[in-house]
């Protein structure tokens, strides 16, 4: 039997999506999500937006995938371009788990350069996910110019973007080789190594991949330079 929600359980529930604290969000958003209902659209994606707990906001987007995709899809792509950050991360979260190919126009290359990094990571996994069959080179063409950025998570997130694209990144990955950069360098050589070898952990891949760069311009190795 479906259950209806009535104005004060509505309230009720609203109340609790922005309760201080998380345990109670958290609760919230699982008993929305079990029992959907479209008043709960505009209000999850509004939590989404400033919500600071990951796992509530795992949840929240769990519930917003368990509405209609008529009702959610269009107000999660007004999101993508939201001022806040988190808003446009979630949105892109969200995107991914939604998993409909019809937003990937959505996805812009503001996006996935964007100069937060969990807004910029989020989009390259949404990217990943979500590009048609034949737009992957492309795709690959322009996450090839975030390689070198951020601590290792925003690297490794990078990478499994890339890799998930299969071969198609080779040309795009050979456009840096001899980038001056040797973060870059480095990632792309570690990426490479991770898809010639899935089983390559990412530490290994880039540890390696620094020591081959660092070598490749040591004193005595022939760099080109008179």
């Amino acid at each position: 039997m479906t259950m209806t929600y009535q104005d004060e359980d509505v309230r009720r529930a609203l109340r609790a999506l922005a309760d201080e604290r998380a345990s109670v969000r958290l609760k919230a958003a699982l008993a929305v999500g079990a029992t959907p209902d479209a008043r709960f659209v505009e209000p999850l994606v509004e939590r989404c937006a400033v919500e600071p707990e990951f796992f509530v906001r795992d949840m929240l987007t769990w519930a917003l995938t368990r509405h209609p995709e008529t009702l959610t899809l269009p107000r999660v792509l007004a999101e993508l371009r939201s001022e806040r950050p988190r808003a446009r991360s979630q949105a892109l979260h969200t995107l991914s788990k939604i998993g409909d190919r019809q937003a990937w126009p959505a996805i812009t290359h503001a996006h996935l350069t964007d100069t937060d990094d969990e807004v910029a990571r989020t989009a390259w996994r949404a990217a990943a996910l979500l590009v048609p069959d034949g737009e992957e080179p492309a795709l690959a063409a322009v996450l090839v110019t975030q390689l070198g950025r951020g601590e290792r998570a925003t690297q490794l997130s990078l990478s499994r973007a890339l890799t998930g694209l299969g071969d198609v990144v080779l040309p795009a990955l050979d456009t840096v080789a001899g980038h001056p950069d040797p973060r870059v360098r480095a990632h792309a050589l570690a990426t490479r190594r991770i898809l010639s070898d899935p089983d390559t952990g990412f530490e290994y891949a880039i540890e390696e991949a620094k020591r081959a760069v660092a070598l490749d311009g040591a004193p005595g190795r022939d760099t080109g330079a008179c």
